[in-house]
């Protein structure tokens, strides 16, 4: 009985008979999707933030004037120090917005390189043995190849 009221009111049909349709997505398209939306939200994103440094400069711009004007009339020394400070703010308000060039570019790339760096092994085996395989120099393994062939004067008698 609603369902008929709100059809009327919306001036559609309404059939009972009708359900929801499930949507068949593929999964490529679905990360295509995503990756789309991602695209979009970093633009917006790049975009907002762009124009609100740009607008600060702007605006700093306008208080350096100001300053400047107000420094000069007064000859006072914290109003030069004021202005040296607003100055040094633009400055780096300017690298911000380069910075944020530079990391919207790194952000469009399609290629990602990815480093696996190990940085923790774990070894598994005796002290001993791990000594033996870092310095084999002092390994008690050595190769016989350092040691003299010698009989001893007590069996060259027995032989």
């Amino acid at each position: 009985m609603s369902e008929e009221k709100i059809s009327k009111a919306l001036e559609i049909k309404y059939d009972p008979t009708d359900s929801p349709k499930e949507a068949v997505v593929d999964r490529k398209q679905l990360s295509q999707m995503k990756r789309e939306r991602r695209e979009q939200l970093l633009n917006k994103d790049f975009d907002s933030a762009r124009d609100g440094i740009k607008e600060l400069i702007g605006t700093g711009m306008d208080a350096v004037d100001g300053i400047m004007r107000v420094a000069t009339a007064g000859d006072s020394p914290r109003a030069y120090e004021v202005a040296a400070t607003l100055l040094k703010t633009l400055s780096e308000m300017n690298k911000d917005l380069l910075d944020l060039h530079t990391k919207a570019n790194e952000a469009d790339k399609d290629k990602v390189s990815i480093k696996n760096t190990t940085n923790n092994s774990i070894y598994v085996g005796s002290t001993t043995d791990l000594q033996n395989l870092l310095n084999k120099s002092r390994s008690q393994f050595k190769s016989d190849e350092n040691i003299i062939d010698a009989e001893s004067e007590d069996n060259a008698d027995s032989i």
